[in-house]
């Protein structure tokens, strides 16, 4: 079943290799569908310019390895000052991105805008400006303290993960995954790794992973936020060896689209604070003024100060995929931020680029929508539904395992090189179906 008109909404969508359309299937089989999946992802993997893109989708399933649930979401705060102005503005808002239902990020950015609009508003004073004071203060209140409620849930969701009965199992999925993505030779362009994610689940498995992540802060006490774009990288001396520095392996370019939990706006530079994994309560850590937290869209008191950090990092999304011969994963994103679908369609409109898009589900048709308008459906594959989705099929059945791979390619040279290559093959294949 082709049909490209059939909604994907509950169902299993998958495209790779040489398919020209989407193929809608029932009841997948991770055995079967492994030999079509696993080698076309080993493939892409080893293209010159890798980058990974993760959202919600990824602490959402390791919440649900963790703890049989999924995480809290993006629901909105309560608000009392001018809530009905905000809500109505705020749906609206949700519409015009194309996302349907809003979330806090909308509800943020029609906040801003509103408390922007009212502090020019009553610079003079004008009739009733005093009552619109009070009610500016009012929901400055509302909105700083709806932040910091967010904050603990995210947290709290940190903490589940590390402290639920199954967290080892999270912790080991987690590892495996990002170990997928950059575990690429050393002599080949370090993984781009991008996140919209406000918590900290990817640092925590990159840890134990041993990979080490490289971004744009600079400092071990209180790191700040730097805009220079220097490719920085590790590099070691083999034992014995001076001046032939060698390439690290282990090491990711890490960029958080949307900031993170543990930053904040201090003193006009962007610093990043102590904030312990799993705590409980971002007020024990954080600076008193928390309107400073530096979680997208959320504006500080100067306003550029906000946009600053977000505008370098969007560039750094572009640079890394707006390349030739560039390969994108995508899991767990909802194609809900116009910013970076239009980063991806310009991606596209180099022939040579590939994008692979990894979806639980596809319930709000944004993903169909962008594949069609798209139109680059040679440059698109597709694993999309809860098989393709969940973490652990995932792993177990069709990310590649790069340091097996170059095994089993050094072990099929060897094979070949004594005539040995058919025989073995036919093996290792009956010992496969066995």
């Amino acid at each position: 079943m082709t049909q490209q008109e059939v909604s994907w909404k509950e169902k299993h969508v998958y495209k790779v290799r040489d398919q020209r359309s989407p193929v809608i299937i029932d009841e997948p089989e991770s055995e079967i569908l492994r030999s079509e999946v696993e080698p076309w992802l080993t493939a892409l993997f080893q293209s010159e310019h890798l980058g990974l893109l993760v959202g919600a989708g990824l602490p959402a399933a390791l919440h649900s390895l963790a703890k049989g649930y999924a995480n809290a979401g993006m629901e909105r705060m309560p608000l009392s000052a001018f809530s009905d102005q905000i809500d109505k503005a705020t749906i609206e808002s949700a519409k015009r991105a194309g996302r349907g239902n809003a979330n806090i990020e909308d509800q943020i950015r029609v906040c801003n805008e509103l408390i922007r609009g009212l502090e020019i508003y009553v610079t003079t004073d004008v009739y009733g400006s005093g009552k619109i004071r009070k009610e500016l203060q009012k929901l400055k209140y509302e909105v700083a303290h709806g932040l910091v409620a967010f904050a603990n849930n995210v947290l709290r969701s940190e903490h589940n993960v590390i402290n639920a009965a199954k967290s080892e199992v999270a912790a080991e999925y987690l590892m495996n995954f990002l170990v997928s993505f950059s575990s690429r030779s050393a002599t080949r362009e370090r993984l781009n790794l991008f996140t919209t994610n406000y918590d900290r689940l990817i640092e925590y498995g990159a840890e134990l992973a041993g990979v080490r992540l490289i971004d744009r802060f600079v400092g071990t006490i209180n790191p700040v936020f730097r805009s220079s774009r220097v490719e920085v990288d590790m590099h070691y001396n083999p034992p014995g060896i001076r001046g032939e520095p060698r390439y690290l392996e282990g090491i990711v370019h890490f960029t958080k689209l949307h900031g993170s939990l543990d930053w904040a706006a201090k003193d006009n530079v962007i610093k990043r604070f102590a904030l312990p994994y799993g705590a409980s309560d971002i007020t024990q850590y954080a600076s008193d003024d928390q309107i400073n937290l530096m979680v997208y869209p959320n504006s500080s008191k100067d306003r550029e100060t906000s946009e600053y950090p977000y505008v370098e990092m969007f560039r750094d999304l572009a640079a890394s995929a707006c390349r030739a011969n560039s390969t994108l994963v995508v899991y767990g994103y909802s194609f809900g931020d116009e910013h970076i679908n239009r980063v991806l369609v310009d991606m596209l409109s180099i022939p040579s680029t590939h994008l692979v898009i990894i979806s639980y589900d596809d319930d709000s048709g944004r993903v169909q929508n962008f594949y069609a308008q798209a139109k680059r459906p040679a440059q698109i594959s597709l694993l999309i539904g809860k098989h393709f989705g969940d973490l652990q099929i995932l792993v177990d059945n069709y990310l590649p395992k790069p340091a097996i791979d170059r095994t089993t390619i050094k072990m099929a040279d060897l094979l070949k090189s004594r005539g040995l290559a058919q025989s073995d093959s036919k093996h290792i294949e009956n010992e496969d179906k066995a």
